[in-house]
Protein backbone atom coordinates (compact mmCIF):
# COMPACT_ATOMS: atom_id res chain seq x y z
CA UNK A 1 0.00 0.00 0.00
CA UNK A 2 1.05 3.35 -0.17
CA UNK A 3 0.25 6.40 1.85
CA UNK A 4 -2.82 8.73 1.44
CA UNK A 5 -2.44 11.63 -0.02
CA UNK A 6 -0.98 14.58 2.42
CA UNK A 7 0.36 18.14 2.71
CA UNK A 8 4.15 18.54 3.74
CA UNK A 9 5.80 21.65 5.51
CA UNK A 10 9.00 21.54 6.26
CA UNK A 11 9.63 24.44 8.98
CA UNK A 12 13.02 26.04 9.72
CA UNK A 13 12.02 27.15 13.63
CA UNK A 14 10.09 25.88 16.44
CA UNK A 15 7.52 28.75 16.21
CA UNK A 16 6.83 28.37 12.58
CA UNK A 17 6.42 24.62 12.88
CA UNK A 18 3.82 25.29 15.99
CA UNK A 19 1.89 27.62 14.29
CA UNK A 20 1.26 24.76 10.97
CA UNK A 21 0.20 22.53 14.22
CA UNK A 22 -2.09 24.50 15.38
CA UNK A 23 -3.69 25.44 12.35
CA UNK A 24 -3.98 22.48 11.36
CA UNK A 25 -6.84 21.44 13.65
CA UNK A 26 -5.11 17.51 14.92
CA UNK A 27 -5.01 16.92 11.41
CA UNK A 28 -0.87 17.23 11.39
CA UNK A 29 1.32 14.93 12.01
CA UNK A 30 5.52 15.25 13.06
CA UNK A 31 8.02 13.43 11.12
CA UNK A 32 11.77 13.18 12.46
CA UNK A 33 12.82 9.53 12.00
CA UNK A 34 10.11 8.55 10.79
CA UNK A 35 10.78 4.38 11.51
CA UNK A 36 7.51 4.20 13.14
CA UNK A 37 5.66 6.46 11.17
CA UNK A 38 6.70 5.96 7.41
CA UNK A 39 5.07 2.05 8.13
CA UNK A 40 1.84 3.40 9.69
CA UNK A 41 1.61 5.89 6.74
CA UNK A 42 2.16 3.13 4.22
CA UNK A 43 -0.52 0.85 5.68
CA UNK A 44 -2.72 4.05 6.17
CA UNK A 45 -2.81 3.39 9.72
CA UNK A 46 -2.17 6.91 10.09
CA UNK A 47 -3.56 9.69 7.49
CA UNK A 48 -2.65 13.36 8.41
CA UNK A 49 -3.67 16.15 6.55
CA UNK A 50 0.19 17.62 7.17
CA UNK A 51 3.60 15.84 7.19
CA UNK A 52 5.64 18.37 9.32
CA UNK A 53 9.26 17.59 9.46
CA UNK A 54 11.35 19.04 11.89
CA UNK A 55 14.47 18.10 10.40
CA UNK A 56 15.21 21.59 9.30
CA UNK A 57 15.46 23.15 12.84
CA UNK A 58 18.57 23.22 14.58
CA UNK A 59 17.35 24.07 17.44
CA UNK A 60 15.81 20.93 18.21
CA UNK A 61 19.16 18.53 17.27
CA UNK A 62 22.37 18.27 19.52
CA UNK A 63 23.15 17.35 23.26
CA UNK A 64 23.83 20.37 25.85
CA UNK A 65 25.05 20.83 29.15
CA UNK A 66 22.20 22.78 31.37
CA UNK A 67 22.20 24.14 34.93
CA UNK A 68 21.74 20.79 36.78
CA UNK A 69 21.29 18.65 34.06
CA UNK A 70 21.74 17.88 29.87
CA UNK A 71 19.36 18.59 27.48
CA UNK A 72 19.15 16.09 24.46
CA UNK A 73 16.95 17.53 21.27
CA UNK A 74 14.24 15.71 20.05
CA UNK A 75 15.94 15.30 16.65
CA UNK A 76 18.84 14.07 17.64
CA UNK A 77 19.75 10.95 15.85
CA UNK A 78 19.72 8.30 18.20
CA UNK A 79 23.15 6.75 16.47
CA UNK A 80 24.70 10.73 16.90
CA UNK A 81 23.56 10.28 21.09
CA UNK A 82 25.03 6.87 21.46
CA UNK A 83 28.46 7.87 20.37
CA UNK A 84 27.80 11.52 22.27
CA UNK A 85 30.92 12.25 24.99
CA UNK A 86 28.65 14.67 27.77
CA UNK A 87 25.91 11.84 27.64
CA UNK A 88 28.70 8.73 27.76
CA UNK A 89 30.17 10.86 31.04
CA UNK A 90 26.74 12.40 32.37
CA UNK A 91 24.28 9.79 31.42
CA UNK A 92 26.01 6.40 31.11
CA UNK A 93 22.39 4.66 31.91
CA UNK A 94 20.89 6.46 28.55
CA UNK A 95 23.83 5.22 26.67
CA UNK A 96 23.66 1.69 27.85
CA UNK A 97 19.97 1.85 26.77
CA UNK A 98 20.44 3.28 23.40
CA UNK A 99 22.79 1.01 22.16
CA UNK A 100 19.95 -1.61 22.70
CA UNK A 101 17.30 0.55 20.62
CA UNK A 102 16.65 -1.39 17.27
CA UNK A 103 19.56 -2.34 15.08
CA UNK A 104 22.17 -0.40 13.92
CA UNK A 105 20.08 0.98 10.65
CA UNK A 106 17.20 2.21 12.59
CA UNK A 107 19.36 4.31 15.00
CA UNK A 108 20.98 6.05 12.10
CA UNK A 109 17.71 7.58 11.65
CA UNK A 110 15.33 7.03 14.37
CA UNK A 111 15.73 10.05 16.54
CA UNK A 112 15.67 9.93 20.65
CA UNK A 113 12.51 12.25 20.77
CA UNK A 114 10.76 9.92 18.72
CA UNK A 115 11.24 7.20 20.74
CA UNK A 116 10.01 8.79 23.79
CA UNK A 117 7.44 11.03 22.27
CA UNK A 118 5.86 7.44 20.87
CA UNK A 119 5.68 6.04 24.46
CA UNK A 120 6.24 2.30 22.58
CA UNK A 121 5.58 0.43 26.56
CA UNK A 122 8.40 -1.99 25.51
CA UNK A 123 10.78 0.53 24.65
CA UNK A 124 13.34 1.43 26.47
CA UNK A 125 13.97 5.59 25.45
CA UNK A 126 10.46 6.37 27.41
CA UNK A 127 11.74 3.80 30.35
CA UNK A 128 15.15 5.20 30.84
CA UNK A 129 12.81 9.17 30.65
CA UNK A 130 11.20 7.72 33.64
CA UNK A 131 13.78 6.13 34.97
CA UNK A 132 16.83 8.86 35.28
CA UNK A 133 13.96 11.53 36.38
CA UNK A 134 13.96 13.21 32.67
CA UNK A 135 11.64 16.00 32.16
CA UNK A 136 9.62 16.70 28.72
CA UNK A 137 9.79 20.51 27.06
CA UNK A 138 6.64 20.61 25.30
CA UNK A 139 5.92 23.97 22.93
CA UNK A 140 3.05 25.40 21.33
CA UNK A 141 1.79 28.65 20.06
CA UNK A 142 0.70 28.65 23.21
CA UNK A 143 3.95 28.70 25.08
CA UNK A 144 6.32 26.23 26.67
CA UNK A 145 5.71 23.35 29.78
CA UNK A 146 7.91 20.64 31.68
CA UNK A 147 6.30 17.84 32.11
CA UNK A 148 7.97 14.90 34.28
CA UNK A 149 8.31 11.73 32.29
CA UNK A 150 6.53 9.86 34.94
CA UNK A 151 3.65 11.99 34.46
CA UNK A 152 3.93 12.28 30.54
CA UNK A 153 2.76 8.82 29.96
CA UNK A 154 -1.22 7.99 30.42
CA UNK A 155 -1.82 4.44 28.44
CA UNK A 156 -0.43 2.32 25.24
CA UNK A 157 1.39 4.52 22.96
CA UNK A 158 -0.91 7.70 24.72
CA UNK A 159 0.95 10.79 26.35
CA UNK A 160 -0.21 13.77 27.33
CA UNK A 161 0.73 15.58 23.99
CA UNK A 162 -1.95 17.99 22.61
CA UNK A 163 -2.15 17.81 18.84
CA UNK A 164 -0.71 21.00 18.30
CA UNK A 165 2.00 20.56 20.81
CA UNK A 166 5.38 20.00 19.99
CA UNK A 167 8.13 17.83 21.71
CA UNK A 168 11.19 20.53 22.26
CA UNK A 169 13.71 18.71 24.36
CA UNK A 170 14.51 15.93 27.09
CA UNK A 171 16.06 17.15 30.15
CA UNK A 172 17.81 14.50 32.29
CA UNK A 173 18.98 15.79 35.66
CA UNK A 174 22.40 15.13 36.89
CA UNK A 175 23.96 11.99 38.29
CA UNK A 176 27.16 11.88 40.24
CA UNK A 177 30.22 10.69 38.86
CA UNK A 178 30.59 6.80 39.37
CA UNK A 179 26.72 5.75 39.94
CA UNK A 180 25.87 2.27 39.27
CA UNK A 181 24.26 1.68 35.98
CA UNK A 182 21.57 -0.75 36.25
CA UNK A 183 20.62 -2.19 32.54
CA UNK A 184 18.76 -5.50 31.12
CA UNK A 185 16.29 -6.68 29.08
CA UNK A 186 15.06 -9.85 27.36
CA UNK A 187 14.32 -10.16 23.74
CA UNK A 188 13.28 -13.05 21.32
CA UNK A 189 15.71 -11.65 18.95
CA UNK A 190 18.63 -8.63 19.24
CA UNK A 191 17.18 -5.38 18.41
CA UNK A 192 13.05 -6.99 18.95
CA UNK A 193 10.78 -5.05 21.50
CA UNK A 194 12.14 -6.17 24.83
CA UNK A 195 9.74 -9.05 26.44
CA UNK A 196 10.80 -7.42 30.16
CA UNK A 197 13.05 -4.97 30.77
CA UNK A 198 14.76 -2.99 33.46
CA UNK A 199 16.86 0.64 33.47
CA UNK A 200 18.09 2.78 36.02
CA UNK A 201 21.12 3.95 38.07
CA UNK A 202 22.10 3.80 41.82
CA UNK A 203 24.11 6.58 44.31
CA UNK A 204 26.03 5.31 46.61
CA UNK A 205 27.29 7.15 49.69
CA UNK A 206 29.13 6.49 52.57
CA UNK A 207 28.93 3.34 51.50
CA UNK A 208 24.57 3.33 51.47
CA UNK A 209 22.33 3.96 48.46
CA UNK A 210 21.47 7.66 48.57
CA UNK A 211 19.39 7.95 45.48
CA UNK A 212 17.85 5.30 43.63
CA UNK A 213 15.69 5.54 40.12
CA UNK A 214 14.20 2.23 38.39
CA UNK A 215 12.10 1.35 35.51
CA UNK A 216 10.72 -0.96 34.03
CA UNK A 217 9.96 -1.60 30.20
CA UNK A 218 7.50 -4.30 28.46
CA UNK A 219 5.69 -4.78 32.34
CA UNK A 220 2.85 -3.08 31.52
CA UNK A 221 1.07 -0.17 29.37
CA UNK A 222 3.43 2.17 29.91
CA UNK A 223 7.01 2.46 31.39
CA UNK A 224 6.68 1.46 35.18
CA UNK A 225 8.74 3.12 38.07
CA UNK A 226 10.00 0.85 40.35
CA UNK A 227 8.80 2.85 43.14
CA UNK A 228 8.55 0.42 45.92
CA UNK A 229 12.18 -0.77 45.26
CA UNK A 230 13.06 2.69 45.09
CA UNK A 231 12.08 3.32 48.58
CA UNK A 232 13.78 -0.15 49.79
CA UNK A 233 16.78 0.49 48.54
CA UNK A 234 17.63 4.56 49.93
CA UNK A 235 19.61 4.59 53.01
CA UNK A 236 20.37 1.11 53.07
CA UNK A 237 23.97 -0.55 53.10
CA UNK A 238 25.33 -3.08 50.84
CA UNK A 239 25.74 -5.81 52.53
CA UNK A 240 21.48 -4.58 53.99
CA UNK A 241 20.37 -5.39 50.63
CA UNK A 242 18.78 -8.56 49.52
CA UNK A 243 18.13 -8.54 46.12
CA UNK A 244 15.43 -11.17 45.63
CA UNK A 245 13.30 -9.39 48.42
CA UNK A 246 13.92 -6.16 46.66
CA UNK A 247 12.83 -7.54 43.07
CA UNK A 248 9.75 -8.85 44.65
CA UNK A 249 8.55 -5.40 45.43
CA UNK A 250 9.79 -4.19 41.70
CA UNK A 251 7.31 -6.86 40.19
CA UNK A 252 4.58 -5.88 42.81
CA UNK A 253 4.56 -2.13 40.62
CA UNK A 254 4.22 -4.22 37.79
CA UNK A 255 0.90 -4.64 35.06
CA UNK A 256 2.14 -7.49 32.82
CA UNK A 257 -0.45 -8.76 30.36
CA UNK A 258 -0.93 -11.68 27.89
CA UNK A 259 -0.14 -11.27 24.28
CA UNK A 260 1.23 -13.44 21.65
CA UNK A 261 4.99 -13.02 22.54
CA UNK A 262 5.02 -14.11 26.37
CA UNK A 263 2.39 -14.54 29.33
CA UNK A 264 2.01 -11.91 32.24
CA UNK A 265 2.97 -14.79 34.70
CA UNK A 266 6.29 -15.18 31.95
CA UNK A 267 7.09 -11.49 32.18
CA UNK A 268 6.51 -11.44 36.38
CA UNK A 269 9.01 -14.31 36.86
CA UNK A 270 11.43 -13.47 34.11
CA UNK A 271 11.14 -9.73 35.38
CA UNK A 272 12.26 -10.95 39.30
CA UNK A 273 15.22 -13.04 37.89
CA UNK A 274 16.17 -10.35 36.08
CA UNK A 275 15.85 -7.52 38.72
CA UNK A 276 17.57 -9.48 41.15
CA UNK A 277 20.60 -11.20 38.83
CA UNK A 278 21.55 -7.34 37.73
CA UNK A 279 21.34 -5.36 41.10
CA UNK A 280 23.24 -8.51 42.93
CA UNK A 281 25.52 -8.05 39.91
CA UNK A 282 26.08 -3.99 40.17
CA UNK A 283 26.50 -4.45 43.99
CA UNK A 284 28.87 -7.45 44.17
CA UNK A 285 31.02 -5.20 41.83
CA UNK A 286 30.74 -1.68 43.55
CA UNK A 287 31.62 -4.14 47.19
CA UNK A 288 34.82 -5.40 45.04
CA UNK A 289 35.99 -1.92 43.96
Amino acid sequence: MKPAPFDYARPTNVAEACQILAEAGGGATVIAGGQTLMPLLNLRMSQPFILVDINGIADLKGVSRIDGGTRVGPATRQAEALRDSTLAQHLPALVTALGHVGHYQTRNRGTVGGSVSLGEPAAEMPAAAVALGASIEITSAQGTRMVKAEDFYIGPYMTVLEPEDLVTGIVYPDWPDGHVVLFREVAQRTGDFALVGMVGALVLEGGKVARAGIAWFGMGPTPIKARQAEAALIGKALAEIDPDAVAALAVADTAPFDDHHASAEYRRTVGKRIFARTLREALDLRSAA
